[in-house]
């Protein structure tokens, strides 16, 4: 079955991806649940992956690789949200959006847009018809991916779990990977993408590099939309009055790894230029001669002391 409606499988993908999208949009309007967002999000990749191998039907040994790392990520990384937002209880980010159909929809319509762009890489490498030899890039890549899911499933084991922990309750996660980055998970994310990118180049050829989209897509939509602005905007608010959060913040990598005393010693030139430590992301951040900043500060205080 060598072509469905296009030879990349893009036209084919992009009806599924809307589809799929489209059903647990439904479900989410009408049942006002919305725990599997993110569970649909990482299944709709898997579903690519597997569909487009099937279907081109040439079962490559890269192809089958690509398609199996994949499939290891999105079960993973799938369950994993199932199983902590049942387990909390209601996702925040749809606060303003349950009584807003018209916010709803933009949202679930971006994340297709979000599965479908990022799986190009895989999506074209299992509609080709090239099979090379193995190449040092195929090696790299998949090396790249390694670390990447074993960093991104690491730091979310260790943020579960300090945040089920009752003596830790009200605090921010500073522990294992989060002594180093802000978003470690979000750097391991990044990291296998970029991956799998790598691992697709020795079958690209003329227009099929555009698939570098996907990871780049990826990177801005974490660095810039709805990844690391939004949750450092959340935990600004929460402890942006505690010092040992600033101190926290100023020292610790926003998303690539580094020691503390490291990071904490260089220059903001070099940090926001080199390590997305970008402005915008200490905007929700008190300043410390404001008086806003002195009485919370001082209220944050008294109740600790009363507790």
């Amino acid at each position: 079955m060598g072509t469905v409606i296009d030879s990349h499988f893009l036209g084919l993908t992009a009806i599924v991806t809307v589809g799929y999208q489209l059903l647990f949009f439904i479900v989410t309007a009408l049942l006002k649940f919305d725990k599997v967002t993110d569970f649909a999000g990482s299944t709709n990749f898997v579903i690519i992956a597997i569909l487009t191998l099937v279907l081109k039907g040439s079962w490559h040994f890269r192809q089958i690789v690509l398609t199996l790392l994949v499939v290891i990520w999105g079960l993973r990384l799938g369950l994993f949200l199932l199983m902590r937002i049942l387990q909390w209880g209601e996702d925040r980010r749809f606060d303003e959006m349950r009584a807003s159909l018209g916010k709803l929809a933009v949202f679930w319509i971006f994340q297709a847009v979000w599965v479908w762009t990022v799986s190009l890489p895989v999506t074209v490498v299992n509609s080709s018809n090239r099979n090379p030899s193995l190449q040092a890039e195929d090696i790299i890549g998949w090396i790249i991916w390694s670390v990447g899911f074993l960093v991104e499933a690491t730091a979310d084991q260790q943020k579960l779990t300090f945040k089920n922990s009752p003596e830790n309750r009200g605090k921010w996660c500073n522990v294992g990977l989060w002594q180093y980055s802000r978003h470690p998970n979000y750097f391991g994310e990044i990291f296998l993408w970029w991956g799998i990118f790598v691992a697709s180049t020795p079958v690209l050829e003329g227009a099929e590099w555009l698939v570098i989209l996907g990871p780049i897509f990826l990177t801005l939509l974490l660095l810039f939309i709805s990844g690391i602005p939004l949750l450092e905007e959340s935990a600004d608010k929460k402890f942006g009055n505690v010092t040992g959060y600033r101190l926290y913040k100023r020292k610790t990598s926003p998303l690539i790894p580094l020691p503390p005393a490291v990071y904490g010693n260089l220059p903001s030139w070099f940090k926001t230029t080199f390590l997305f430590e970008f402005p915008f992301y200490s905007r929700s951040l008190p300043q410390e001669g404001s008086n806003w900043y002195r009485t919370s500060r001082r209220e944050s205080s008294d109740g600790m002391k009363m507790h």
